[in-house]
């Protein structure tokens, strides 16, 4: 089984990840930022790096994807190989950020890399306001993460909303965490454990 955390910088996929794991047995799968040769470059000089980046997580989620359907087990992964292709490139692109050549070179790999892996078998969602994220951004205090801005948050869970609204490969969780803390109110995050329980177990 295929578990699948999506959202914006700083909406808690990691910590969420980390969570369910623990609370289901699952084994977690994290997003490669302390070994990514290209954040903090990206961060500093967008236009320059952003190609690179994005080839990066195109390649470790791929590999990532491959190696859960192998392994057998019960995954949670943190991030899905959909946000780099339908949020961070798209966007990197309409901001000028990444050329017309390199932006069709990169969506004509992905296509190819879709078609070759599943869907995860259920996608969490966490909504979040910009306010929300830039407090939690600010409150993990990564260096790198100093230089982004408002705009190119927004921009971002623009286009997460508009690709969740037509999500259509698997069972969907939306969690919006401005109005849950699963972090310190136990009880919020038995609510996320009930929920994400009865969508695996067919309980709607």
């Amino acid at each position: 089984m295929h578990i699948a955390v999506a959202g914006n910088i700083g909406a808690g996929k990691t910590t969420l990840t980390r969570l369910l794991a623990k609370h289901f047995k699952w084994e977690p799968h994290f997003e490669d930022v302390v070994d990514n040769p290209y954040l903090d470059d990206f961060y500093h000089q967008m236009e320059r790096w952003s190609f690179n980046l994005q080839i990066y997580f195109l390649n470790s989620r791929f590999r990532q994807i491959l190696q859960i359907r192998e392994s057998g087990k019960k995954i949670i992964q943190d991030r899905t190989i959909y946000e780099d292709a339908h949020i961070f490139a798209p966007n990197l692109h309409a901001m000028g950020l990444m050329t017309n050549r390199d932006f069709n070179n990169y969506s004509s790999l992905f296509e190819l890399m879709e078609s070759l892996v599943a869907p995860p078998d259920v996608l969490i969602y966490l909504r979040s306001s910009i306010p929300n994220l830039v407090a939690q951004i600010h409150k993990r205090g990564r260096d790198y993460e100093n230089s982004i801005s408002i705009d190119y948050l927004s921009r971002l869970n623009e286009r997460y909303e508009a690709w969740i609204s037509t999500y259509n490969k698997g069972k969907l969780v939306i969690i919006d965490v401005d109005n849950i803390d699963f972090v310190n109110n136990p009880e919020h995050l038995g609510m996320v454990y009930n929920r994400i329980d009865a969508e695996i177990n067919g309980l709607f």
